[in-house]
């Protein structure tokens, strides 16, 4: 004599995908260092630049020198604000190329030109990093080798302050180092938030995927559940129903299954209503008392917890499901039935199926039988709850449905002892998926 305990995990689930950087937060951090940074640079520059002002023409002066400034000012409020902020940036990089163009044909006549840097050299990688911001990486390379070719062509001029031609390179090669480690940097950046955002969209869709195939399947469990509890098994009670009880009992399950298929057309998969549990509670014991009157009902703390309906429902279908197994299958009204609903710890709800009638082994269950494995096990699994199932051949049935998903009780063998029938209890958590499968093919 052998007793067998399986139970369900319900699918695990998914959890939403977390937020990671993205392309526009990428962009948002480099567009205000830039803005910053110019502006800092913009700073420094202003007493080289008060040092210069009597070489150039004052329109000039009065033209580019606001502009620049101002537009630094601007570029720090747009790229905060996150408005026009590519337009900003690129706006900077072009006053500040035709400021670069224009700067030797400004200079006046017979003035002694500064040898030493020119105040628009400290602003020429600003102008590159924002150019790299604005545009497009073909027209940022050009910006990039254009700029510092102007400044040393402009440079060894005599109004550029004819300066030898190895510090002129050397002055437009360092600026030409830093404009392209600042263009590699926001490429690169830029590139790594691409992979991360396509990364992110593939998972996206994977998951949601996932989403819809579970849905699937659980759709297809409760219609496989519907079509064994609602409409097999009540064609097969009406078929054998010879005595007056046994007609009373194809009634109430045609009564019960024209409920199901009515709520299952009326409930979405979706449904974020909750049900309070003694309302859960009271269907389960009206159900047992329309079902046979020798079940022994108790309802015991169950509190003003609830659950969601989805949950509230494969609860209470399944548990309709086992006190029909144990009415067709245990034995005739002399079998003491029971069903207890009681509330358990975290808000959770257990149902215990209790009957002292013939029992038997899930071992020899035929596999084309689906009641236990799909409309109390499955149905409960994928609603986030477990299921236990004891039974000796001979000693009686007892079934455990709770949910959430929580450790069983340790009264699920109060009713099978298996010191007294020298059994032993096979439990489900230690058995892997496919044995806890096999075990649950067949039907009480």
């Amino acid at each position: 004599m052998a007793t067998s305990l399986t139970t369900a995990r319900p699918a695990p689930t998914a959890k939403q995908p977390r937020n990671p950087i993205s392309r526009k937060q990428v962009e948002r951090v480099i567009s205000r260092s830039v803005a910053v940074i110019g502006l800092v640079f913009g700073a420094q520059t202003l007493p080289w630049l008060l040092g210069q002002t009597g070489e150039a023409q004052p329109w000039w002066l009065l033209t580019f020198v606001p502009a620049l400034f101002g537009l630094l000012i601007v570029v720090v409020v747009a790229s905060f604000a996150n408005r026009a902020v590519r337009a900003m940036h690129g706006t900077f990089a072009v006053v500040y190329f035709m400021a670069l163009v224009s700067w030797p044909f400004t200079v006046l006549p017979d003035v002694e030109v500064f040898s030493g840097i020119h105040w628009l050299n400290y602003l020429i990688t600003v102008a590159t990093a924002m150019a790299a911001i604005a545009f497009s990486r073909v027209i940022a390379m050009i910006f990039l080798f254009a700029a510092p070719l102007v400044y040393l062509v402009v440079r060894s001029l005599p109004v550029g302050g004819d300066a030898p031609w190895q510090l002129a390179v050397l002055e437009a090669f360092y600026a030409l180092i830093l404009g392209s480690a600042i263009m590699i940097i926001v490429t690169m950046l830029r590139q790594a938030a691409t992979n991360v955002d396509d990364a992110q969209a593939t998972a996206l869709r994977r998951y949601g995927n996932a989403v819809r195939q579970h849905a699937t399947e659980v759709e297809r469990v409760q219609v496989d559940s519907i079509v064994h509890d609602s409409v097999l098994t009540t064609f097969i009670s009406a078929a054998r129903a010879y005595s007056p009880d046994a007609q009373r009992l194809a009634a109430v399950m045609a009564g019960n299954a024209i409920g199901h298929l009515r709520e299952a057309a009326a409930t979405s998969p979706d449904d974020i209503s909750t049900i309070q549990a003694t309302d859960l509670a009271q269907r389960v014991v009206t159900s047992a008392e329309l079902l046979a009157s020798n079940f022994t009902c108790a309802v015991r703390s169950v509190g003003a917890r609830s659950l969601p309906a989805a949950a509230a429902e494969a609860v209470h279908s399944a548990a309709v499901q086992a006190m029909m197994n144990s009415l067709q299958h245990a034995g005739g009204f002399d079998v003491l039935r029971s069903v207890e609903v009681r509330g358990l710890e975290g808000n959770g709800i257990e149902v215990l199926v209790t009957d002292t009638g013939g029992g038997f082994d899930l071992d020899h269950v035929p596999q084309e039988r689906l009641g236990v494995r799909v409309s109390i096990v499955e149905r409960v699994a994928n609603a986030g709850g477990r299921t236990a199932i004891a039974s000796v051949p001979g000693a009686g049935t007892q079934i455990c449905i709770q949910w959430p998903h929580n450790n069983l009780s340790d009264e699920i063998s109060t009713l099978i002892d298996p010191a007294a029938t020298d059994a032993e209890l096979v439990d489900g958590d230690d058995v892997d998926a496919a044995t806890v499968a096999d075990k649950t093919e067949g039907e009480q």
